[in-house]
């Protein structure tokens, strides 16, 4: 009996230190780690089905079905979606929450004979970790076969450095019906999209034939070119494909048509007249009744506006008088008439352009508010810091209303430029009654740096060369007509973007193209890298020069 007891005990004890060690082990289990559920999923969604089928012939049906074998989801579709042809109406793409199917529903009628591809970019990812179905591209034809030929290039712009944004690429079949305002009119018959870190594009699924090859960017976007908005590129000639040529297209801005819209009177003596376009050397004649009134025109800084100065005429306070303005340049012409009435006229004024610190290379500009009939030079006088006369000449600029001071600069010197009374007249006979004085101070020459630019290459003459900072603004331009070696002499320690433009007009600034016209810009060719100019110092550059 006593032994029982004691085997019973020990049975006990045995089953006690058997739990004891199977729990520990759980505890011991459970601090090893914690539960992460897994790695995570980076494998994109797998296309199981599509019906009709990718690159189906003779296609009728009227919708598209994809199946995938996982929940996706659609992100940006409408922004990523690439239809070509583009169809008259966007096709409807449902479900709009996560599914395994999606149904691509058209609601516009599909061209005869016509391959269709319909690439969705990285819209399409997987409902949970949002990886995409990366350049997913379903392709059909409503006729016999599929069209599998390409073509290829890159996009640059005419003028700046860099293409600022992605570019539609667009071409457009050469039939009989063709007419050179289908880009204005009509979709195209293949598009595509430049690549944003290349500027590089490709057009695939075309038939072979004859096409314009056009870019834009397309602001809209609706694929018609806006020319208010829209820069545009072209190629000068239609192109036949096949074709293995690596197309290059450049984007440019067109210049306005001018237009020109109703005067209004801006003070006693003057009325203002907006344009768009290119106003410059515009006819404009003022008259009051049948009588020619003596003007001047101006141009309106910072604004595409101009200013048609006249001598005041006497107009009772509270009476309103009308005026006649014709507007000619070239072929367009336009005549208004508007009312004016007694107002103040304005006095003279003259105030500087440039900075009290006047650099070396640079010339001292003045700007007065009304346009001048008369100068005196005898009464304008540049005096040193230890009162020495400098030697001075004066150019005035009507149009724009300012006048150059040129003269001889020394470094580390200080000037006293004043204009005594009766030096200036303005168009009305007035001028003013004290002296106006400006101070002008220079640096050192070591404060500068010296640039000769040694060009190679050279495919004609005359042409335009630019040093702009690192935002495109021009600081320094150098004009040859045969000299390949060019001096920036005395110019600010910078990061210059050395450009060279040939300029076939010799009007000596870049010029835009026209498409209509057919006219292409002018050529642009940019040293591929920054030159730095440091103070005190003297860069020579080769520039060789490649189309």
């Amino acid at each position: 009996m006593l032994f029982c007891l004691v085997k019973k005990r020990i049975l006990k004890k045995i089953r006690l230190f058997i739990f004891t060690i199977f729990l520990l082990s759980i505890i011991g289990c459970a601090k090893r780690g914690t539960i992460t559920g897994g790695q995570k999923d980076t494998i994109p969604p797998v296309l199981k089905m599509s019906f009709p089928k990718n690159f189906t012939t003779e296609f009728s049906s009227k919708s598209i079905k994809l199946t995938f074998d996982e929940y996706v989801k659609l992100k940006n579709v409408n922004k990523q979606l690439i239809i070509s042809p583009p169809l008259g109406k966007n096709p409807q793409i449902l479900p709009l929450t996560a599914s395994k199917t999606i149904a691509i529903n058209f609601l516009d009628s599909l061209k005869a004979n016509t391959t269709y591809s319909l690439n969705f970019g990285n819209s399409i990812e997987d409902n949970n970790e949002g990886n995409p179905y990366p350049q997913f591209k379903y392709v059909f034809s409503t006729g016999k076969f599929i069209d599998s030929l390409s073509i290829q290039g890159t996009i640059k712009d005419a003028l700046g450095k860099k293409t600022s944004a992605i570019a539609t690429v667009m071409l457009y079949e050469i039939t009989e019906k063709y007419t050179d305002s289908i880009i204005y009119k009509e979709n195209p018959n293949y598009i595509s999209y430049s690549l944003e870190n290349d500027s590089s594009f490709k057009i695939e699924n075309i038939k072979s034939g004859k096409y314009l090859l056009v870019a834009l960017n397309d602001k809209t976007p609706n694929y018609r070119f806006d020319p208010k908005i829209e820069k545009i590129g072209f190629r000068q000639s239609f192109i036949t494909i096949p074709n293995d040529s690596l197309f290059e297209i450049k984007l440019f801005k067109e210049v306005d048509k001018l237009k020109v819209y109703k005067p209004s009177q801006s003070s006693g003596a003057s009325a203002i007249i907006g344009y768009e376009g290119d106003a410059k050397d515009a006819k404009l004649t003022l008259k009051k009744g049948q009588e020619i009134i003596p003007s001047v025109t101006t141009k309106l800084p910072k604004k595409d506006s101009l200013q048609i100065w006249f001598k005041p005429f006497k107009i009772e306070k509270s009476a309103v008088d009308s005026l006649h303005l014709s507007f000619e340049k070239d072929k367009y012409k336009k005549d208004f008439t508007f009312k004016i009435k007694a107002q103040k006229q304005d006095s003279l004024t003259i105030s500087s352009i440039s900075n009290r610190v006047l650099p070396l290379s640079d010339n001292f500009l003045l700007r007065t508010n009304l346009p001048l009939s008369k100068i005196d030079d005898s009464k304008i006088r540049l005096m040193k810091s230890d009162s020495t006369s400098v030697p001075l000449k004066l150019e005035y600029d009507e149009f724009n209303l300012t006048i150059k001071v040129i003269f001889q600069k020394d470094p580390l010197e200080k000037y006293i430029l004043k204009l005594l009374p009766d030096s200036v007249f303005d168009f009305i006979g007035q001028s003013f009654k004290k002296p106006l004085m400006f101070d002008i101070e220079t640096k050192n020459i070591s404060d500068y740096g010296n640039l000769r630019v040694n060009l190679e290459n050279v495919s004609s003459f005359p042409l335009i060369v630019e040093l702009t900072d690192k935002n495109g603004v021009i600081q320094y331009t150098s004009y040859s007509e045969k000299n390949t070696q060019l001096d920036f002499n005395l110019i600010k320690p910078d990061v210059y973007t050395l450009r060279l433009i040939y300029d076939e007009n010799k009007n000596e600034i870049w010029d835009s193209g026209n498409y209509l016209a057919k006219k292409q810009p002018e050529r642009v060719i940019y040293f591929p890298k920054d030159i730095d100019v440091r103070a005190n110092w003297d860069v020579q550059q080769t520039f060789i020069l490649k189309d």
